[in-house]
C-alpha cells in the first residue's frame, strides 16, 4: 500500500496555491534558433542548443575529474522558460553535492509525444557524447511526468530510476484531450483512438516489466493531476506485473497541486534519485 504523508508531520504545512507549472508553452520545429540559447537557471550551470531547442545542464563542480562514461545525471522534465524554478533548489543543490549532474531539454508542451521523445534522445547523445552515463536517472514534475515515463516506456535500458513530483502519466486528466492531440499532431478523436499505443499509463508495464524501479510523492488531495488515475494507477499497473516491491509512493496527505515544501524537500526522492543515477553508471 502507498505511505501516507502527514501534513503534520513533515516540513511544511502551508500550500502556495495553484502551481504556475501550467504556463502555456510552445512546440516547435527542428529549425536553427535566430538567436543564442537563453534560461535562467536556479543554480550556475550551461546553456545550450541540441537540434534547434534550448537545453540546459547543471554540473558538479568535481565533474570534471569523473572518467567518461560513468558521469552520472538526471533528465529533468518538464524544460520549460521557467523550469528547474526556484522552488526546486534545495532539490538540485542535493543532487550536484553528491556529484550528480541534471539536464534537460525544451520541447514546450510536447505531453510525452514521439517528437519530445526524439529531442530528448538527441539530448541523451549529447550527454554521453560528453562523457555522461548511458542510463540517467528520470526526473517528471507534474506534466514532466509524461515526458518522464514516456521515455522509460520508449527506452527503458536507457532508464536507471524514475521519479516524479505530482506527475501525469495519463494526459486524459491533464492537459486532456483537446491539447495533448495538438502535440501528438492528432485530432483529439483520434488520440482517443490510439490511447492504448500512445498515452504512457497505458503502456507503463513496459517499464515494469524492464524492472525500471519508481519513487513518487503525490498529494492526495491533488485536483489538478488526480492520484488515482497517475500514480496510484503506475503503481497497480506494477503489482499486476509482479513488479510492486519496486514502486515507493508517498502520499502526501491533505495536500493537492501546489508550492507545499514537503515536495521538494523530500529527502527519500533526492536519495531515489542520487542512487539510481549513480547505479546508471
Amino acid at each position: 500500500m502507498p505511505r501516507s504523508l502527514s501534513c503534520s508531520r513533515s516540513i511544511h504545512s502551508g500550500a502556495a496555491g495553484l502551481l504556475t507549472l501550467l504556463a502555456a508553452g510552445t512546440f516547435t520545429g527542428e529549425g536553427p534558433a535566430a538567436d543564442p540559447p537563453r534560461k535562467q537557471l536556479v543554480l550556475p550551470g550551461e546553456v545550450f542548443e541540441v537540434v534547434g531547442k534550448t537545453a540546459f545542464l547543471l554540473t558538479p563542480a568535481a565533474d570534471a575529474a569523473v572518467p567518461a562514461d560513468s558521469k552520472p545525471w538526471i533528465l529533468y522534465s518538464p524544460t520549460l522558460a521557467a523550469y528547474p524554478d526556484s522552488a526546486e533548489r534545495w532539490m538540485h543543490e542535493q543532487f550536484i553535492k553528491a556529484g550528480v549532474a541534471v539536464a534537460g531539454i525544451d520541447t514546450g508542451e510536447s505531453y510525452g509525444s514521439p517528437a519530445g521523445v526524439a529531442a530528448a534522445e538527441a539530448l541523451h547523445a549529447e550527454m554521453v557524447r560528453r562523457g555522461y552515463a548511458k542510463q540517467p536517472a528520470l526526473l517528471g514534475r507534474s506534466r514532466g511526468g509524461l515526458w518522464a515515463s514516456a521515455w522509460a516506456i520508449a527506452h527503458p535500458e536507457l532508464t536507471a530510476g524514475l521519479g516524479g513530483i505530482y506527475p501525469v502519466y495519463d494526459w486524459r486528466t491533464y492537459p486532456g484531450l483537446a491539447k495533448a492531440a495538438a502535440a501528438y499532431e492528432l485530432s483529439p478523436a483520434d488520440l482517443a483512438a490510439k490511447a492504448a499505443e500512445l498515452c504512457p499509463i497505458e503502456r507503463i508495464d513496459a517499464a515494469a516489466k524492464a524492472a525500471v524501479p519508481v519513487c513518487i510523492i503525490h498529494g492526495d488531495d491533488d485536483k489538478v493531476v488526480p492520484l488515482e488515475p497517475n500514480s496510484l494507477r503506475l503503481k497497480r499497473a506494477y503489482e499486476a506485473a509482479g513488479k510492486g516491491e519496486l514502486v515507493t509512493l508517498i502520499v502526501a496527505e491533505g495536500q493537492g497541486h501546489n508550492f507545499w515544501e514537503g515536495f521538494f524537500r523530500c529527502q527519500e526522492l533526492v536519495d531515489f534519485l542520487i542512487a539510481r543515477a549513480k547505479a546508471g553508471r
